[in-house]
Order: C-alpha cells, then sequence, then structure tokens
C-alpha cells in the first residue's frame, strides 16, 4: 500500500473514531509547524526524506504525505504522491503567489496569517492576491442582451420591441 493510500485511510479512520473536528484540531497544528519552517525558508529549494521529515517535525510520515497532498497543487512541478514511500526523497519548489492564493481559497486563515508571510509578501501584495481569489469567484454574464440586439427568441425583432418590452418580461 502507497503511503498515499496510507494517508487517505488515517483520515477515514479519525474522523470515524475521534471526529471531523478532532481530526482538524489535530492535523492543522501539524500542517501549521510545517509551514512555519517551510516559509521561513521560502527562497530555497525544499529537501528532504519523508521520514526524516517527519521526525524533525514530530509527527508521522503520513501527516507529512498530508502535507504533500495539501501544497501539490501549489507547486512549480507535481509530486507523484502514489508512488511515494515513507524513504522517498523529496525536492520541492513553491509557487509562493499561488501557496497564498490557495490558502485564501480554502479559507486556512491558521496558514495565511502566519507572520513568516511578511517577509514573502507586502501587505499590498497580499492585498492584490486577495483580489485576485476574489475576482475569480465573480460570475460574470458575458452574453448580456443589449436592448437593440435582435431578440433571442427568433422573432426578428429587437430586443426592446418583444422580449424585453415593458409587460412581456414574464415570457423570458
Amino acid at each position: 500500500m502507497s503511503l498515499y493510500n496510507e494517508w487517505t485511510e488515517l483520515v477515514v479512520d479519525f474522523v470515524q473514531t475521534k471526529g471531523e473536528k478532532a481530526f482538524w484540531a489535530e492535523y492543522s497544528a501539524v500542517e501549521e509547524r510545517i509551514y512555519r519552517k517551510v516559509l521561513a525558508n521560502a527562497n530555497e529549494t525544499l529537501k528532504f526524506k519523508i521520514s526524516s521529515f517527519g521526525e524533525e517535525m514530530d509527527t508521522t510520515p503520513q501527516f507529512i504525505m498530508g502535507f504533500l497532498d495539501g501544497i501539490n497543487e501549489s507547486l512549480t512541478e507535481t509530486l507523484d504522491l502514489e508512488s511515494m514511500d515513507e524513504n522517498s526523497d523529496v525536492e520541492m519548489n513553491i509557487d509562493l503567489e499561488k501557496l497564498y492564493f490557495n490558502m485564501l481559497d480554502v479559507k486556512a486563515d491558521y496558514l495565511y496569517t502566519l507572520p513568516q508571510w511578511d517577509s514573502i509578501f507586502s501587505e499590498e501584495k497580499r492585498k492584490e492576491i486577495k483580489k485576485n481569489l476574489n475576482d475569480s469567484k465573480t460570475v460574470r454574464n458575458e452574453e448580456k442582451i443589449g436592448r437593440n440586439d435582435p431578440c433571442p427568441c427568433g422573432s426578428g425583432k429587437k430586443y426592446k420591441k418583444c422580449h424585453g418590452a415593458k409587460g412581456n418580461q414574464a415570457t423570458n
């Protein structure tokens, strides 16, 4: 069984036995410790053996796999998590802007408010990333019909004289 599968089974078992809230409390504490270290050395390529990094972070290889699963889409090159085991060497370059964006997206305030971000991005840059996230969530109707456009019903009339006319709006 791959370490990734062990991780996913651990999550399911933990949630079933101790509850989802207990799982997230424990995992979040581990994840925060890891990110404090990772962000403190943000400009370096992160290299480690999964088992050794687990010992250094005072956690299990399965929780390190959970961290890798979470950060994977924020890397410049994603990792093949399914092929990893405790003895796998990991080398990863983090796209810090994407990581911050993803932390905002999943509402991980315990991570995107870490003080280590202060030395990585200015307050203005963090606001810009947050604005980009908000903009990406905004739904825009690109195919708005103008008053003088042909009515989409195919009548040949202008929209304002057909389905856009007051009183005809109920038939839209």
